[in-house]
C-alpha cells in the first residue's frame, strides 16, 4: 500500500470570505482529507466548515499541535500515513510552518520520506513585503521582539545596523494587544531616515499597509490596537 502524503493547507487571516484568498485546490483537498494535524481544533472546524459546508466534520480526526499541546508523531500520526490516508496540517492563520511550530511535523514526515505537499495561500509575511516597498531581495523575519523593553531596544537597534550594513529588510510583528508598544519603541529608537511600513489587517476589508520613514510616523496618528500587524524596517 502507498503512503499517504502530507498536505499543508493554508487558511485564511481572518473573516472573509473564502473565495477572496484561497484557490479551489485548498477546498478540493479539505473535502478529500479526513485527518488533520492543527493548532487550534475549534477554529480548524470552523474553518474547514467555512470552505465546504457539506463536510462532515464529526467524522474527521483532529491532532492539537498549539504551543500547550504534545503530538505524538509516532502514534497519532504515522499509523495513519501508513494505512495510505492523506494528512493535512492547518495553522492559525495563513500558511502552516511560517512563523509557526508545524515545521516539526514537517520534519518528521521527510525522516520517514513521506511526500510533503505545500498548497498556495495566504501569508500576512509575505502579502506585506510585496506591498511594502521594501526590499524583496534580502530580507530576514524575527518573529516576535523581546519583552524586555532593554532587550527590545537592543533588538531594534541591532535590526536596524543589519538592514543598513546588508541593504536588507527586517520583518517582525507583536501580540496585537502589545502593538502600540512596539510602535513607540521603534519610532524612539530607530533613525529617522530609516523606513517603517505597517502592514495590519491583510486581506480584510479594513487592510491598511503603509510605507513612510520613522521621522513620517512620528507625525501620524495610527490605530493598530488588536489589530493583527506586520511590521518591517529598512534603513537608510
Amino acid at each position: 500500500m502507498d503512503k499517504g502524503k502530507l498536505y499543508l493547507i493554508p487558511s485564511l487571516l481572518g473573516d472573509v470570505e473564502s473565495d477572496n484568498s484561497l484557490p479551489l485546490a485548498i477546498v478540493n483537498h479539505v473535502k478529500a482529507i479526513n485527518v488533520f494535524i492543527v493548532e487550534n481544533v475549534r477554529s480548524a472546524r470552523r474553518f474547514i466548515k467555512k470552505i465546504d459546508r457539506q463536510k462532515d466534520i464529526d467524522t474527521c480526526t483532529f491532532y492539537a499541535y498549539g504551543k500547550h499541546d504534545d503530538v505524538n508523531l509516532e502514534k497519532d500520526f504515522l499509523p495513519h500515513i501508513l494505512k495510505g490516508e492523506d494528512v493535512g496540517i492547518i495553522s492559525e492563520a495563513g500558511l502552516p510552518c511560517i512563523a509557526d511550530p508545524g515545521s516539526v511535523i514537517v520534519k518528521y514526515a521527510h525522516d520517514f520520506q513521506i511526500k510533503v505537499v505545500p498548497l498556495v495561500g495566504p501569508s500576512s509575511i509575505f502579502l506585506a513585503l510585496m506591498a511594502s516597498g521594501l526590499n524583496g531581495q534580502n530580507f530576514v523575519f524575527h518573529a516576535y521582539l523581546p519583552i524586555d523593553k532593554k532587550e527590545r531596544e537592543r533588538k531594534i537597534k541591532q535590526m536596524e545596523n543589519d538592514s543598513r550594513k546588508w541593504n536588507q529588510t527586517q520583518i517582525f510583528m507583536e501580540t496585537p494587544y502589545r502593538n502600540h508598544q512596539l510602535f513607540d519603541a521603534i519610532l524612539k529608537f530607530s533613525s529617522n531616515s530609516a523606513k517603517l511600513c505597517i502592514a495590519t489587517d491583510i486581506t480584510l476589508s479594513s487592510e491598511t499597509i503603509k510605507t513612510m520613514s520613522v521621522e513620517q510616523w512620528k507625525q501620524t496618528v495610527f490605530n493598530i490596537h488588536k489589530k493583527p500587524t506586520i511590521f518591517l524596517l529598512q534603513a537608510k
